[in-house]
């Protein structure tokens, strides 16, 4: 297979997004007088579209309006930077965009926290462009995502990869006929991405420019 382009994600594959998410989530708790979970029972909310994570916490649609409200007020200033890039990331991925291929990131996160990240971390030169979802909701889901994202660079899914830690990642990539590979660092385990079709596992980043 020729490898013309690879999407990544970010939430659980370029960066650790735990200490902000699971901070901001337990803000809008908080702001509502609701439960305020532990932070390690709050990691299933990492990489699925986050007001659906939100609804699930508050038992309703409209609680997980009202959620996503308090978690965006304080994860735009603050949460965003609570985060940090894997070990060994920015050297897999300056080896694979030398390797050749087109870099994009793909994630699920609204786009206009997606680019302040990436830029943040340094890791802005290697990607040709970011997709995120719009605060609206458009194209949170992989699957709207990556549909959107193929019509506006034109690459041939045939000659494409998605490389994500969750299952959503891998369905995105099935459904628009994107070769689909799993990461095991992030914060899905190796039963849900095999469960989800990835052709392959990667256990460190260091494997990234192998996949080629």
């Amino acid at each position: 297979m020729t490898v013309d382009a690879v999407f990544i994600d970010l939430d659980g594959t370029l960066t650790d997004p735990k200490p902000g998410i699971t901070g901001c989530i337990r803000h809008a708790q908080e702001k509502l007088g609701l439960p305020v979970s532990h932070v390690d029972d709050l990691t299933w909310c990492i990489g699925p579209p986050m007001q659906e994570s939100l609804c699930k916490l508050a038992g309703s649609e409209e609680g997980g309006e009202l959620m996503l409200r308090h978690y965006r007020e304080r994860y735009a200033e603050i949460g965003l930077f609570e985060n940090s890039v894997y070990p060994g990331i920015p050297e897999a991925v300056a080896a694979l965009r030398t390797a050749g291929p087109r870099l994009y990131v793909a994630t699920s996160k609204p786009r206009v926290y997606a680019e302040r990240i990436i830029e943040h971390f340094g890791l802005a030169g290697h990607f040709a462009r970011i997709f995120g979802s719009e605060l609206d909701g458009t194209n949170v889901r992989k699957t709207d995502l990556l549909r959107f994202a193929l019509s506006e660079t034109g690459e041939n899914p045939a000659n494409t990869l998605m490389i994500g830690d969750r299952e959503h990642d891998a369905i995105g990539a099935r459904a628009h006929g994107l070769t689909p590979i799993g990461v095991l660092w992030g914060y899905g385990s190796r039963e849900e991405l095999e469960a989800a079709g990835v052709e392959r596992l990667l256990e460190r980043p260091a494997q990234l420019a192998e996949i080629l």
